[in-house]
């Protein structure tokens, strides 16, 4: 959470100025505080896996946080008991009349299909254009960012001559971005994908601004500097062992699949894989939760629609 301390005193603007965050005594005196609502759109097949990370991270925090899981209608999944999705899932059509602080649009492995091949697409596009409007900030991960940044920008994805598999380091390209508050000059990350954006693609657009990227695995996190949608290439919420269980699962099935990059030690994969990226990942949720939603998002909610949100020292 936030110091509080004086306006006028001088370290305010020295902490400020140094991207920690402080809060002056009239603002934190005025401060409405309630829970944050949260809702996860998980496409990803294997959903109860997907969805204890991302409670795992979202669960690190002081602030009260109330989730709702969302489900497509328009795409059966086979990897999730249908009891699971109907005692635990909604649908689009039961909440697109809601308002939420803080939404999260996982990755999916069908990054090698066009994205109008995709039998749901139609369906994610409304509920992304929803988000726009009923949504404070979004949190868009792997092929999700990859199809944020093509739906609402026009950023096309382009294949890679070989899968981006591993843990790979990450430098910050605009520090002083609310989400990376905290973190090392240089910080690990995983990937596992077939495709990749261009980090000229997304220079071209003036509302965007690269955050963190990598000289092996490219752009990483990308904002929008309205500060209500962030785009994230890689897999912070990975387990330890979500690499390894990937690359036997594809070795039995006697696909050419590549030991991951920096992930086992001596890249011997009868040894525990090193988990390098967590105290990372942690604070990168934190700081999603805190500074980018809870310190910015209207204590009503039926107020998000009307709001100004162009304020670039959220992002």
């Amino acid at each position: 959470m936030p110091i509080k301390i004086p306006h006028e005193l001088p370290a305010f603007n020295i902490l400020n100025n140094e991207n920690i965050f402080v809060m002056s005594k009239d603002r934190a005196e005025h401060q409405d505080i309630r829970p944050l609502k949260i809702i996860i759109l998980n496409i990803m097949p294997k959903k109860i896996e997907t969805e204890t990370q991302l409670l795992r991270l979202l669960s690190n925090t002081p602030i009260q946080v109330d989730i709702e899981l969302l489900h497509l209608v328009s795409h059966v999944s086979k990897n999730t008991p249908m009891n699971h999705l109907s005692n635990f899932y909604t649908t689009f059509d039961q909440i697109k009349n809601n308002k939420y602080d803080g939404m999260i649009i996982t990755g999916a492995p069908v990054e090698q299909l066009e994205f109008e091949d995709v039998d749901y697409w139609e369906e994610i596009c409304e509920i992304m254009d929803w988000s726009k409007r009923n949504v404070f900030s979004t949190l868009h991960i792997c092929w999700g960012a990859q199809a944020g940044l093509y739906h609402h920008f026009g950023i096309k994805k382009h294949l890679l001559p070989q899968k981006l598999f591993g843990v790979f380091p990450h430098t910050r390209d605009f520090p002083h971005s609310q989400i990376i508050k905290g973190f090392d000059d240089i910080f690990m990350v995983p990937h596992s994908r077939h495709t990749t954006i261009e980090r000229a693609d997304v220079e071209k657009i003036s509302c965007l601004q690269i955050v963190t990227s990598s000289e092996q695995a490219g752009v990483h996190i990308v904002a929008n500097k309205n500060g209500r949608q962030y785009f994230i290439t890689g897999h912070s919420e990975y387990d330890r062992n979500t690499l390894a269980d990937e690359y036997f699962r594809d070795k039995e099935k006697g696909l050419d699949i590549q030991i991951p990059y920096n992930y086992f030690p001596n890249d011997d994969p009868t040894q525990r894989p090193v988990c390098s990226w967590k105290s990372h990942a942690n604070l990168l949720f934190s700081n999603w939760l805190n500074y980018c939603i809870y310190q910015c998002t209207p204590y009503d909610l039926s107020e998000l629609d009307v709001r100004n949100w162009n304020w670039e020292a959220g992002f």
